[in-house]
């Protein structure tokens, strides 16, 4: 590809010619394995700008180019513009180069698009309001880390003046408010039905509430909106939840939108309509299997039996799914129900009225304050009490707090049953930090993550090995993990971390030994001897290898799946690494940096004698 394709392309056509379509090696292959090639190209940082262009052809689907942004120009999304009309998903993040004109032109050709990342772009509110009006299809929307976007430009995605257009006329005319008209927006306008908004990070409003107040605007007029991340979120909730709608006032007449009293009753209108029609096609369904029913009953005895039996099971389906439709839109004219399913970056203090507004959410972020008491009670009660609102049906779950970590205990033993990712971050050990009861807590866990501060001090005796080894029988086991991620916060003067956690040796050999699905593991700076560890996993795989070494129904062995793996600041020596690129067939890049048991030397004869990507420094 380089040498021929890229090379021809380059040298007589690249900076000289300007092609709306290219007859080349790719233009027959499918939008599946263009994505595949210029995805793999890019993890390699092999894409060049001739094969990059040679790639833009009609049938590719999605184009992402986060991992080199240095590629993007506006050059560029002119051939995309141009060539590329059909794109679903489009990735531009970190291209901070690029200027918003650019970005606007390229969209406007790109009707099509389902997904779009401008995350540490110059994304502005030009690029904000073309997306309003030419995207119409846009469903997950991303420009985390924007700093030319203020708050207010976000305003445009919920649709402004359609509310007033479209909305419940005797509500709006009722109203004692007095809002402005709105002639930025047409009337027939309709922004796109957004299902998730990540805009963390950007830039400052015009005054201290404005985050707030666009959230607010945004949920209620966003009513698919199922994940998001912004400031200012759970304050948001807040205000919707306890109707302080006049606090806003000021910002919406400023920036022209309609007041947020109009717009929640506009969602009140929509929902009643959503529900309205949820009801008449359940009704028909009823009827349309009723009469089936009914239907078969003269057919013969035995069908009439039966249907009799089939019966129970109907209403009850009907009973689920009317609880269901009063679930996502309460009857109750004051009370409101957002679709929210995924949110970031929210405090502990606005975690009750997220937990009303939101019954359905699964993934949230949250931020724990310790020193902060809300209504006489602490943030950690709150996170307990709120999670157990979520409880059976929280799956994601990630936590901020520089508290230790066994304060978390409670909250991880009334929603870790259904957590199938964990993370936990700026925590604090000990010798004597639990961390084999959240495990046991969490059984389900696919990926688990900890950054973690290392006990202060050192642990008085370590446990005696022969015990240790009766009760490895009776260690939990995460059967189902697949990533696993403990890094300890270490001093960039220190080589050797203080080995002052020994007992963490038999988590290790819990989590390692007891999920043969694990493909990624990180383990940075642990404050007790790894090696050691690794080499008795190591040795239990062989174990059981042999006895089913004439078996054809091999189970699958600890560390066997693993394909990266991180042991920077570890005691790990060349002898285990090289145990682990033998025993893991699917191992492609190991980082023993730091390693103090590790020589150059030995790091310079083992890459020449390995396929495996070996880092080390």
């Amino acid at each position: 590809m380089n040498d021929m394709w890229a090379k021809d392309y380059a040298d007589n056509y690249l900076d000289h010619y300007s092609f709306r379509h290219i007859m080349g090696p790719f233009n027959l292959l499918s939008g599946d394995l263009l994505e595949e090639l210029t995805h793999l190209l890019c993890n390699r940082k092999q894409l060049s700008r001739a094969a990059l262009h040679l790639l833009l052809v009609p049938q590719l689907r999605a184009l992402s180019l986060e991992k080199c942004p240095g590629l993007v120009t506006s050059a560029l999304c002119g051939h995309i513009s141009a060539r590329c009309q059909g794109l679903w998903k489009l990735d531009l993040s970190g291209a901070h180069q690029l200027p918003s004109k650019a970005v606007s032109e390229t969209l406007i050709c790109l009707p099509a698009l389902r997904s779009l990342s401008l995350s540490g772009t110059l994304c502005d509110g030009c690029v904000i309001r073309t997306v309003a009006h030419h995207c119409r299809f846009l469903r997950h929307l991303d420009v985390s880390r924007c700093h030319f976007l203020s708050p207010a430009a976000l305003l445009p995605l919920g649709g402004g003046a359609s509310i007033v257009s479209y909305g419940c006329p005797s509500s709006v005319s009722n109203s004692t408010s007095k809002s402005p008209t709105f002639p930025s927006l047409p009337a027939h306008f309709s922004p796109p039905s957004l299902s998730s908004l990540l805009a963390l990070d950007i830039g400052f409003g015009k005054e201290e509430g404005d985050l707030v107040a666009a959230a607010a605007f945004l949920l209620l007029s966003l009513p698919f909106l199922e994940r998001v991340a912004m400031e200012g979120l759970a304050q948001a909730c807040c205000l919707i939840q306890n109707r302080h709608f006049n606090k806003t006032n000021e910002f919406t007449d400023r920036e022209g939108v309609p007041r947020l009293g109009e717009v929640w009753r506009h969602r009140q209108v929509m929902d009643k309509c959503s529900k309205k029609r949820e009801v008449e096609e359940d009704e028909k369904e009823k009827k349309e299997e009723e009469g089936e029913i009914l239907w078969e009953g003269y057919s013969s005895d035995s069908e009439e039996d039966s249907s009799r039996d089939e019966g129970p099971n109907f209403s009850q389906s009907q009973m689920e799914k009317k609880r269901r439709g009063r679930v996502l839109s309460q009857s109750d004219d004051d009370h409101l129900i957002l679709s929210l399913k995924d949110v970031k970056a929210v405090s502990c203090d606005s975690l009750d009225s997220l937990s009303q507004l939101c019954p359905n959410i699964h993934s949230i972020s949250v931020n724990i304050d310790d020193d902060e008491v809300t209504g006489g009670r602490s943030q950690r009660s709150l996170l307990a009490a709120s999670l157990n609102t979520w409880s059976g049906q929280m799956r994601n779950l990630s936590l901020h707090y520089l508290g230790p970590l066994l304060d978390l205990l409670p909250a991880l033993q009334i929603s870790g049953s259904s957590l199938v990712s964990l993370t936990l971050e700026g925590v604090k050990t000990s010798p004597h930090t639990p961390l084999l009861d959240v495990i046991k807590a969490c059984p389900r866990l696919r990926d688990l993550l900890i950054f973690a501060e290392p006990p202060t001090t050192p642990q008085e005796h370590e446990e005696d090995e022969r015990g240790e080894q009766e009760e490895d029988q009776d260690l939990p086991q995460l059967s189902n993990l697949c990533s696993l991620t403990l890094k300890f916060s270490y001093e960039h003067s220190r080589m050797k971390p203080i080995m002052s956690w020994m007992s963490l040796k038999k988590v290790l050999k819990s989590l390692l030994s007891g999920s043969p699905l694990l493909e990624k593991l990180s383990l940075v700076s642990l404050p007790c001897p790894l090696n050691c560890v690794l080499q008795d996993v190591l040795r239990r795989g062989d174990l059981a290898l042999h006895l089913y070494v004439d078996s054809t129904d091999v189970p699958p062995m600890p560390l066997g799946q693993l394909q990266h793996i991180d042991l920077q600041r570890t005691d790990v020596e060349m002898t285990t690494v090289k145990s682990l690129m033998q025993q893991t067939k699917r191992l492609r890049c190991i980082d023993v940096s730091y390693c103090w048991k590790i020589s150059q030397a030995e790091c310079f004869n083992c890459v020449t004698t390995s396929k495996v990507q070996l880092v080390w420094s």
